[in-house]
């Protein structure tokens, strides 16, 4: 199905290694390719495989070395509708005041800001290896037109997006519309080129682990170099059982494939303790060489606070 020959890419220009043309031909070839996996998943079982993992082993990774490695792993993230250049300024003079502030700690891995701002956080940003991410494709809801999207993703990245997050078309998606999710994700890939590009899969709105799994299968084929659960503005955002099942797909994906796909949890990361949950959940699933803030990034701001109290001993308000 997927052909890791190095050195040429086909006509999707995705930036990974496999054979794309089997998006533009026939539907047929999508349920080829998810035919490859196990999608048939109980959701019951998924619940039950989360609960043993979140009972048996959790606790041996909360202590101060996961909990810094998380905080190194933070994208940054402001998506208000009440951002404004003065409060994004702000925001990015806190990242490059860190350092001095805590010289032993690791920095954030990403900012993450709508397109609009991405000019005056990569003019302000002092920090080397924090990356810029913009959300884009019609963030949040990936309802407009293709010339849109494309459009707003190219501007990002003009402006200095070293990251790009889109949103998988989920109702193409649940409409059973494989073909059309797998073009608009591959078209947007064509605009980032090396830029990574993250698909949020929006798994609270996928509601089933089958869905959620084809979705996973569908946008990493297609191009995604991550797959990110949530956006945050829609309820139930990230859970554990979506993050055990996209991880399984990112694992058999690059079982078949030979290509590594970053993980993002993202919305409803609420304590240090769902943190440490997502933690083990990609240790216990995915293995050692996913736990590094390139393979595993967590979309949040509050956690930064939350984290940085716990490591330091006291309570801190930093960010």
């Amino acid at each position: 199905m997927a052909t890791n020959s190095k050195g040429h890419h086909h006509e999707c220009g995705c930036g990974h290694d496999h054979n794309h043309e089997h998006i533009h031909r026939k539907m047929s070839k999508y349920d080829e390719a998810l035919a490859l996996y196990d999608t048939d998943l109980k959701d019951d079982t998924i619940k039950e495989a989360v609960r043993k993992i979140i009972a048996e082993k959790v606790h041996e990774n909360d202590n101060l070395e996961v909990k810094k490695f998380l905080f190194g792993s933070i994208e940054l993230t402001s998506l208000k509708t009440t951002d404004s250049e003065e409060s994004i300024l702000s925001f990015t003079e806190n990242v490059n005041k860190f350092e001095a502030n805590y010289p032993h700690l690791p920095h954030v891995a990403t900012i993450c800001v709508y397109p609009c701002f991405a000019k005056i956080v990569s003019e302000t940003l002092e920090i080397d290896g924090v990356e810029i991410a913009c959300v884009s494709g019609s963030f949040p809801s990936s309802q407009a037109l293709m010339e849109v999207k494309i459009a707003e993703t190219a501007l990002a990245i003009r402006d200095g997006a070293t990251e790009i997050d889109i949103v998988l078309p989920v109702g193409k998606f649940l409409s059973g519309d494989y073909e059309g999710v797998a073009d608009d994700i591959c078209e947007l890939k064509e605009v980032c080129g090396e830029v990574p590009m993250k698909v949020i899969l929006e798994t609270g709105c996928l509601k089933t682990a089958s869905n959620i799994k084809k979705a996973s299968i569908i946008a990493m084929y297609a191009g995604a170099d991550y797959i990110k659960t949530s956006t945050g503005k829609l309820e139930p955002a990230a859970t554990p059982e979506a993050a055990y099942v996209m991880c399984q797909a990112i694992k058999e994906y690059y079982e078949k494939t030979g290509i590594q796909i970053g993980f993002k949890p993202a919305g409803g990361l609420n304590s240090v303790m769902d943190a440490l949950i997502y933690y083990t959940i990609v240790k216990e699933v995915l293995g050692e060489k996913w736990l590094t803030n390139k393979w595993l990034r967590l979309g949040t701001s509050r956690l930064a606070n939350m984290l940085l109290s716990e490591i330091t001993g006291e309570e801190t308000k930093f960010f």
